[in-house]
């Protein structure tokens, strides 16, 4: 049973009519047509408040148009359901999720600050099947929606591990300040979070996801 089956037609049958718009209005890898993107968004939002979206292109092939639930598990089941249904454009294709990235990227800049893959460190430890990621960084602000750093480090997260298995097999994330020196702690770089993380993910079951 299609999850919100009338809202989801309706979205596409909005895009369908309008994408062309959209994809005309790109400037390098910005589109300038506002009214329409925010009209996406709200519709999105009758779906699923959580619903997100942006898109990604590169010099060969079409623009990707991502389709995520920012971080939130009990609502994968919207962004599969979405996607699930969507239709054929020519120029664009629709995914679930952000994926892994090869090569993965060394830095990311965030609100005008850049942030270096180098910086952080993490521990990744299974207790009683979960997975609990602890990510050290220099200065844990209190407010961590406050600071670049974090956005850049769920962006690492994503290009490392990809959005949905880190929303369906990371049990909790804690953000913690680096020690001195993070070696003798037994931590590793984040870079080498991806080889870690697929040694033991088979271990634990997925979290947040609904069969319908």
């Amino acid at each position: 049973m299609q999850h919100n089956a009338k809202e989801i037609e309706e979205f596409w049958l909005k895009l369908e009519t309008t994408i062309e718009q959209v994809l005309d209005s790109r400037d390098d890898n910005q589109f300038s047509a506002e009214l329409l993107l925010g009209d996406y968004r709200d519709k999105l939002q009758l779906i699923d408040e959580n619903l997100t979206f942006h898109f990604e292109a590169d010099e060969e092939g079409p623009i990707e148009m991502i389709f995520g639930c920012d971080g939130y598990p009990e609502s994968i089941h919207s962004v599969l359901s979405l996607v699930g249904a969507a239709p054929t454009v020519e120029g664009i294709k629709f995914k679930a999720f952000n994926h892994r990235y090869d090569p993965i990227p060394n830095s990311i800049s965030v609100g005008g600050e850049m942030c270096e893959l180098s910086d952080f460190w993490f521990a990744l430890k299974n207790s009683d099947n979960k997975l609990h990621l602890t990510v050290y960084m220099p200065y844990v602000p209190e407010v961590l929606e406050t600071d670049p750093r974090v956005e850049a480090v769920m962006i690492f997260l994503d290009a490392l591990i990809g959005e949905y298995e880190l929303m369906t097999k990371i049990w909790a994330l804690d953000w913690v300040e680096t020690p001195a020196d993070p070696v003798d702690y037994a931590l590793k770089p984040l870079s080498e979070l991806r080889d870690y993380f697929d040694e033991i993910k088979s271990e634990v079951t997925p979290i947040g996801i609904t069969f319908h």
